[in-house]
């Protein structure tokens, strides 16, 4: 598959072809490196490569012989030429960027290709969203493959979106250029019950002959594992130990293992293949999550790369994991992910196949960026006023808004409390006895607040419950219109009337983060576009972000990227515990279950 803004193989063989007997020149040459092969799992020395209309004609020993006067010639310096780096499964919302600022924020760590799924702005606008997204991905100078979003809402009945995914919806965007097959299927317990919805949007997929991605977080890997396997999903990325990726290949799955800002999950399965000898052709290394901080300070695919070397892979191996697998998982093993003829000339200068330094990238054949500066413009959609403006709340939060009643005459209550879990996604589903002053149920101790706004319809509703794990101290409040995957808004808090005044200044600025202490705003991200994305550039909002992570220090937090945690609290398709703005949610049974009941 190709989209419309690069050439397609047959709209350029002949020149390749031409250039390979050198019979024509190259337009650009990269001489003298040493040759990364992940198709053979060789490095060979003192290799060429030659390229033409941004497609690689030629890889060898001497490509002299197809260099003329007007041939540029890059200089490799013996060092790795290695293939542009993939991300198999990567929401570019999770970014808090438009598809043109991930971009330009991601090319100078090495990243060429990205298969996205745009499912949290389909939440928030539907259909139209995913059409912005798709619109603005295929003007990038690199490959960005846009899934066509399957579950929203994610888990119906149990939450409610703006805006709902329909079959004809996935029928539809089937036949749009850049769709490369269909978003990650959350809604596992639908497929493992042979849901009609469900089924007919894997069908679309099928039929259109592309890629079906999984989502399953469930640990059990009994029948309703293989139910979920035999409704179609190519892959899953919710593995979190040894145990899940062996499952998953051995039924015929691509195992994703994910090194988001706040998912670390690369090192507790990557064993199947270092320890277990697994064959490493089945694993896809992804990103899943990153916010705009991990990206400017830290790294993208390079990053990942870079990790599961330091689990113990082989570094070639490690690449094929990043780049030719990911490719072939995608039908797109002859367009990208290695550096052999008629594949686009997506290359990488490195000098260290360990560290990974990125120096040289290039992608289409043109140098995109050198030394982590960019050098290639990423355009940008004029995003409408439709996307804009999204935060409605209905009416102005007070403190009341955000009690939670206890029984009459009770003086303490035991609640069901989520229970926030380091570096992973999943929760725990906690118990604690709380007290009843005036009436009402205090969170103290380890225990905050969490609420749910309603933001959609101005509904004015809002869900309270419980949460553990953040280790907020003070009167503070922090609250966030990214809340996966209904993206509602998320308060938690110390105070109520502090998650009042974080509410409504989201509400005034259309959307964003901000945390409040003692009627202070400490920190504000905006995210004006459907209250998850800015289109500033990716160094400002990393900036703003990085206040904002900071401020969350202020306020008492030392959990490791902790925004990734808050964001989804309510993403109602992962254990154990979850809130929606129907209620707190028990996901091992996909239950709705009361937030206190009397003490025994």
């Amino acid at each position: 598959m190709t989209d419309k803004t690069f050439p397609s193989w047959p709209d350029v063989a002949p020149q390749l072809i031409e250039v390979a007997a050198g019979r024509a020149p190259a337009d650009t040459v990269i001489k003298g490196g040493k040759w990364v092969n992940v198709h053979t799992r060789e490095i060979l020395e003192n290799h060429d490569i030659a390229i033409k209309a941004g497609r690689i004609a030629y890889v060898g020993p001497d490509a002299s012989y197809c260099t003329g006067p007007d041939t540029q010639v890059i200089d490799a310096k013996r060092r790795f030429m290695i293939p542009g780096l993939c991300d198999g499964h990567m929401h570019i919302e999770s970014g808090m960027l438009t598809p043109a600022e991930f971009a330009r924020a991601v090319i100078p760590h090495g990243t060429t290709t990205m298969f996205t799924d745009p499912h949290e702005i389909a939440n928030v606008l539907g259909l139209e969203g995913v059409r912005l997204m798709h619109d603005e991905a295929l003007l990038q100078p690199v490959n960005v493959y846009t899934q066509m979003p399957s579950c929203a809402p994610s888990a119906p009945g149990l939450e409610t979106t703006g805006y709902e995914i329909t079959a004809e919806d996935v029928v539809e965007a089937m036949d749009w250029p850049g769709i490369i097959g269909l978003g990650e299927m959350m809604n596992f317990p639908g497929v493992a019950n042979a849901d009609p919805k469900m089924l007919a949007e894997i069908a679309a997929t099928q039929r259109a002959g592309k890629t079906v991605g999984g989502h399953y977080a469930s640990p059990d890997l009994g029948p309703d594992f293989a139910a979920y396997v035999a409704g179609g999903p190519a892959d899953d990325h919710e593995g979190t130990c040894e145990a899940d990726a062996i499952a998953r290949v051995r039924q015929g799955m691509r195992s994703m293992m994910r090194l988001g800002s706040a998912w670390y999950d690369v090192e507790t399965q990557i064993t199947a293949v270092t320890e277990k000898g697994l064959d490493p052709r089945n694993f896809i290394l992804c990103t899943d999550d990153c916010h705009s901080g991990t990206l400017v300070n830290d790294g993208h695919m390079n990053r990942v790369v870079r990790h599961a070397i330091a689990c113990g892979c082989d570094p070639v191996v490690a690449l094929q994991m990043a780049t030719i697998n990911t490719a072939t998982h995608f039908g797109l093993e002859r367009e990208l992910g290695s550096i052999t003829p008629g594949r686009r000339a997506d290359v990488i200068l490195t000098s260290d196949l360990t560290e990974l330094p990125i120096e040289v990238v290039i992608a289409r054949g043109q140098i995109v960026a050198e030394e982590g500066a960019i050098k290639v413009d990423c355009p940008h959609l004029d995003w409408p006023d439709s996307a804009r403006g999204t935060v409605h709340l209905g009416h102005a939060m007070t403190g009341k808004d955000f009690e939670i009643e206890a029984p009459a005459g009770a003086n303490a209550v035991s609640a069901n409390v989520i229970g926030v879990v380091e570096n992973q996604a999943p929760t725990k589903a906690l118990k604690a006895e709380l007290p009843v002053r005036d009436g009402l149920v205090e969170a103290e101790g380890a225990v905050c607040q969490i609420a749910l706004v309603e933001r959609h319809r101005a509904t004015g509703g809002v869900t309270n419950a419980f949460v553990s794990g953040f280790g907020y101290t003070g009167k503070m409040a922090m609250a966030s219109t990214v809340a996966h995957d209904s993206h509602h808004m998320i308060v938690v808090g110390t105070c109520r009337e502090q998650m009042a005044l974080a509410a409504n200044r989201l509400a005034e600025v259309g959307g964003g983060i901000t945390i409040f202490r003692d009627g202070e705003e400490l920190a504000l991200v905006e995210l004006p576009i459907a209250g998850l994305m800015s289109d500033s550039p990716a160094t400002e909002v990393a900036a703003k972000a990085q206040h904002m992570v900071d401020a969350m220090e202020t306020c008492g937090c030392t959990l490791n990227n902790a925004y990734m945690q808050h964001s989804l609290l309510a993403l109602v398709v992962i254990p154990e515990l979850r809130i929606s703005d129907l209620g707190l949610v028990d996901v091992r049974t996909f239950q709705k279950i009361p937030v206190i009941e009397p003490l025994s």
